[in-house]
């Protein structure tokens, strides 16, 4: 990879109205790049110092997917199970057909979370959860909140169709009940201390923490950021942990992970967090053609599936890709990425604090791909 053309090209972002940018990558367990430029304020009186903390947003679901094939690896959690057996609240599920609602004819399973085909959406204002932070206000638990996602119907029956969703959501209740842990619980002592990721956590509270960039949001017409309040919408409750979307981290912590995915499951010091075999799986496509159209036209991921919580690039020439076969990873809403190739053990985690930039899923996400393997 040239890391010339690399640095020029995140340099080249400021002019794009992206404030900064922090990005790693590894081979092999060694840092071979690098670099982070611009302010983490919007006055533009703080230089990035490169230990900047991002509201990581969906980039997230990389965590929760781990923690749950971790599961699946001592057989406490059996994807081809209904979700129903560990949270009985899923049982006798109703699915909003057209103009009525009726009872759901399919199983939901957990694959089905793992890969958003459950039926369930992204609306956070739906009946359940605000009945339930009615109830319980800032006390509402992860399990609590998210029993109440199924007082709405399914929008299609399980299987059927490819969503993103708050389906990672229920996957991190599940985990909380096959653990006995809670989900930050179980990250830190399963994930978080054996990688030494040492400033991910959730967002609770998320402004007490100086090192948290600014967050803007973006204007994809005139490439202009402006400063938005540090919020996560994700975070439901105090007692709520967004198994979707609720980490605050650092471009170094998830650098860590993202080697580790793309080294077998071994981190640099020897700990292992994943079988190579359950990595395997996890970057398998589990979506049909119908499905793969859905996340081609609804995501703009075109020539790539989806398996478990990640995309992964299955046709390269249909988008333009200079990347391999089998690279994959996933974002969140304020433009962080996460790509690991487990091929060539090289791995990307960058970081930028915009939300609404549809340039940076279209345009940097891409670009950065493909540079890791341009000379």
């Amino acid at each position: 990879m040239n890391f010339e053309k690399i640095t020029n090209y995140l340099n080249s972002l400021e002019a794009e109205g992206i404030p900064s940018i922090d990005c790693m990558i590894y081979k092999d367990h060694e840092l071979v790049y690098r670099h982070f430029n611009g302010f983490a304020d919007s006055a533009k009186t703080k230089r990035m110092k490169g230990n900047e903390l991002y509201l990581m947003f969906s980039a997230t679901k990389l965590i929760t997917m781990t923690a749950a094939l971790q599961l699946a690896e001592k057989n406490k959690l059996d994807l081809d199970k209904p979700v129903s057996d560990y949270l009985p609240a899923y049982s006798n599920l109703k699915v909003q057909e057209e103009n009525q609602v009726v009872s759901a004819q399919k199983v939901l399973l957990v694959r089905h979370l793992l890969s958003m085909q459950s039926g369930l959406n992204y609306d956070l204002e739906r009946p359940g959860i605000l009945r339930v932070l009615r109830e319980k206000g800032q006390q509402a638990s992860t399990q609590e909140l998210v029993n109440s996602l199924i007082e709405t119907p399914l929008k299609f029956e399980p299987g059927e169709h490819f969503e993103y969703s708050l389906s990672h959501d229920v996957v991190g209740a599940i985990i909380e009940v096959v653990s006995g842990m809670s989900l930050g619980e179980y990250f830190s002592e399963n994930i978080f201390k054996p990688l030494e990721m040492k400033d991910t956590f959730f967002a609770k509270p998320m402004n007490e923490n100086e090192r948290l960039a600014t967050q803007y949001t973006y204007d994809d017409e005139k490439h202009v950021a402006s400063e938005m309040e540090m919020s996560c919408c994700y975070q439901l409750s105090e007692s709520y942990e967004s198994g979707g979307a609720g980490l605050i981290s650092c471009v170094e912590d998830y650098g860590k992970f993202a080697d580790t995915l793309a080294c077998g499951g071994v981190s640099a010091k020897g700990i292992r967090i994943l079988k190579e075999d359950t990595i395997d799986l996890m970057r398998t496509n589990m979506l049909g053609e119908v499905q793969r159209d859905e996340l081609a036209k609804n995501m703009g991921r075109v020539g790539y599936g989806y398996g478990c919580g990640v995309q992964m690039l299955m046709e390269p020439e249909k988008c333009g890709a200079k990347a391999p076969v089998g690279i994959f990873g996933w974002d969140g809403a304020a433009g962080a990425l996460v790509i690991m190739d487990p091929i060539n053990h090289i791995s990307l985690a960058y970081a930028q604090h915009v939300r609404g930039c549809g340039y940076g899923y279209s345009t940097v996400h891409p670009m950065l791909r493909d540079l890791l393997y341009i000379d």
